[in-house]
């Protein structure tokens, strides 16, 4: 089998690092694509939905033959969706709302090749310590909450002062399930 080229649609250095972490060797390509979701979708599709979109949007400006890789990261609890917050004091409020609770990440991931999408999801639990207004203030005043869903990145300080469980895929909550798109990968035989 002639080895396919692979696309990341996405411009995140996390996504990309990922990757690159994993030995895969890709290219990036992105198209501006909507992030919205029919009213009533299921949550565990929501992320799903959106990286189909991006990866159907990347394969219209692309040579066919790809195997096109898109994802999509959304933060939930109790069935809410918290996307990216749109100032500094709706990532304070998200914060507050996940401190001393258990809320879900969710990565729905898309492969687009043969003109088609096939997507899953992998959601993991993780657990904030109660947080203090102090605590939430700095992170937000000195760390980079606005392009994270959920207002946070597991990776920077407040994962590592704030997170006290995670049961599921760390590197899925930084934004790629690298272990299971490797599976998928493999058995596309790329």
């Amino acid at each position: 089998m002639k080895q396919k080229n692979l696309i990341l649609a996405s411009g995140s250095p996390r996504r990309k690092q990922l990757l690159e972490a994993i030995g895969i060797p890709f290219t990036i390509q992105t198209a501006d694509t909507p992030e919205d979701y029919p009213e009533g979708l299921p949550v565990i599709d929501i992320p799903v939905h959106i990286a189909t979109n991006k990866a159907k949007a990347v394969a219209g400006i692309t040579a066919p033959g790809s195997i096109i890789l898109a994802a999509d990261t959304i933060v939930t609890i109790e069935n809410t969706v918290l996307g990216k917050p749109g100032d500094p004091e709706e990532a304070k409020s998200f914060l507050r709302r996940l401190s001393g609770k258990t809320h879900q990440v969710i990565t729905g991931v898309c492969l687009y090749y043969d003109s088609q999408p096939h997507g899953f999801a992998v959601s993991t639990d993780v657990h904030f310590t109660v947080l203090s207004d102090a605590q939430i203030s700095y992170y937000v005043d000195h760390f980079a909450p606005m392009d994270k869903a959920g207002a946070y990145g597991i990776q920077e300080w407040i994962g590592m002062v704030g997170i006290d469980q995670i049961h599921g895929d760390y590197y899925n909550v930084v934004g790629l399930p690298v272990s299971t798109v490797k599976k998928a990968l493999t058995a596309l035989g790329f």
